[in-house]
């Protein structure tokens, strides 16, 4: 038995170090074209590590302020992503305290109403949801980005679940002592939910960051643009094989903030699988 498990494990192992290897070796050939000449990237073929190490795409990049103003999108995508994500966690938190925790005639069938709505594809709205944003003058405005899918239905089951695995004897008991409804949800449910509020922020960060389709519908401003806007627009300045690694250079500065994130937040996505995990003693 213990060699057939040593077996399973290593087969296990061999298995994920070859999934492993397919998915990175494309992220690392992309982020070494960055550093390579266009010379070298027309000319050389499939290498995964470039002959000279150049950094003049990079420097490229960051001069271009006029067609291509990279840092200002970055800036842009930061300012919306940040928003969005702090307003996420408040409408989430508190949308999913009140289908868990409070009681109201047919909660539980509004909520499930709610959940089937949202497994429609999202480009069924595109169209009236633009014309909402048109009418509201937020076309070119960060609230196009902002305020749509604040209340997103993924984040607030999520939330809800978390928030069922705690004993609702922490709210009898707050009640006894004369906390209202906000009090239980701001002084007791929230730091209990911390782990599950850090997820659904990620998410939430990395979903608007990520965004793509919308922001190129509601932008046309080259200076208002987000950085995936931008990276389309970069696609007609870069593109057709003049100065891809100026392109992949831009694509992999994109990607930075929410790397980062990532590795911040990894830690609390195995305390959010756990539902009782704010609960202690």
């Amino acid at each position: 038995m213990k060699k057939e498990g040593t077996i399973s494990k290593w087969l296990s192992y061999t298995f994920l170090s070859i999934l492993c290897v397919i998915w990175v070796i494309p992220i690392v050939f992309g982020l070494t074209t960055s550093f390579r000449s266009q010379t070298e990237v027309v000319t050389s073929g499939f290498r995964l590590l470039p002959v000279d190490w150049v950094i003049e795409n990079y420097v490229a990049i960051l001069e271009n302020s006029s067609t291509a103003p990279i840092l200002r999108w970055l800036g842009n995508s930061l300012f919306i992503a940040t928003i969005h994500t702090f307003l996420v966690i408040i409408v989430v938190s508190m949308t999913a305290y009140g289908y868990s925790r409070m009681q109201f005639k047919y909660r539980d069938q509004m909520f499930f109403i709610l959940l089937g709505i949202s497994m429609f594809p999202g480009v069924v709205n595109l169209i009236p949801s633009y014309k909402i944003i048109e009418s509201l003058g937020w076309v070119n405005s960060p609230l196009a980005m902002i305020i749509p899918g604040l209340a997103g239905m993924g984040n607030i089951f999520l939330v809800r679940q978390f928030m069922k695995g705690i004993p609702k004897e922490f709210d009898e008991s707050a009640r006894m002592d004369g906390a209202g409804e906000f009090t239980i949800y701001s002084k007791i449910i929230v730091p209990m939910i911390k782990p599950v509020l850090i997820v659904s922020g990620l998410f939430s960060f990395t979903g608007s960051w990520n965004d793509f389709l919308w922001p190129v519908i509601v932008f046309n401003d080259v200076n208002k643009m987000p950085i995936t806007a931008g990276l389309l627009l970069l696609q007609d300045i870069y593109g057709n094989y003049r100065m891809i690694g100026q392109l992949m250079g831009s694509a992999f500065l994109a990607i930075i903030p929410t790397l980062l994130l990532f590795l911040f937040a990894q830690k609390y996505f195995v305390e959010s699988m756990n539902l009782n995990s704010g609960v202690k003693g």
